[in-house]
């Protein structure tokens, strides 16, 4: 997961790319309700129409957001699986990048808001949203597949496999970015695992 947000230096990056750092600085302080074309406006010396010239309405803005931290995130976690180590110690890094932190974690607080909006999104947006997504996925079925090539983990319909394990891992990510009582990110992660030890152990593990 990506470390604590910091605002952007102001005039060191392009107008647009600041914008969507100090939206994501705005979750990670203050939530969603605060996010405004007014405040940003303001954090980063422009007009609320400045802001709309860029982005059109919130929404679109929100979609470029998460696009703009999933880049980041998505850095991160290419450098994570082209360690020199065992697969299921990449896959165990994977699945500690893709697991939200806890209660309120801005990056899991804007995929949330932006899985609901995209209910009356256009297809295009729909499609954009699609992209992020599948960019887990094929890094996802790539490790099963390797780690089934070189004898480290069961061999399985990797694309299936897949889809079931990033449903368990949005279930119980959308439960710890909403605080839902008697359930942290330790027992998540014990949860997954086991769930990756009965699918996934070699013959002979």
């Amino acid at each position: 997961m990506p470390g604590p947000v910091r605002r952007p230096r102001r005039r060191l990056a392009q107008p647009r790319e600041q914008v969507l750092a100090a939206a994501m600085a705005t979750i990670a302080e203050s939530g969603l309700d605060r996010l405004t074309m007014a405040g940003l406006g303001r954090e980063v010396g422009m007009s609320s129409g400045h802001i709309l010239y860029y982005f059109g309405t919130k929404d679109e803005l929100l979609l470029q957001t998460l696009q703009w931290s999933e880049e980041q995130l998505g850095a991160r976690r290419r450098a994570a699986l082209a360690r020199r180590v065992p697969v299921r110690e990449r896959l165990d890094a994977l699945v500690e990048l893709y697991l939200p932190e806890g209660r309120r974690d801005p990056r899991w607080t804007l995929w949330l808001e932006v899985w609901n909006r995209s209910q009356n999104a256009d297809d295009a947006a729909r499609e954009r949203q699609l992209d992020l997504e599948l960019a887990w996925h094929r890094d996802l079925v790539a490790l099963l597949v390797e780690g089934a090539s070189k004898g480290e983990l069961r061999a399985v319909d990797a694309e299936r496999f897949a889809t079931r394990t990033r449903a368990l891992l949005d279930g119980f990510s959308t439960h710890l970015v909403v605080g839902l009582p008697g359930l942290d990110r330790q027992q998540v992660l014990r949860h997954v695992g086991e769930f990756l030890d009965e699918g996934l152990s070699a013959p002979d593990a």
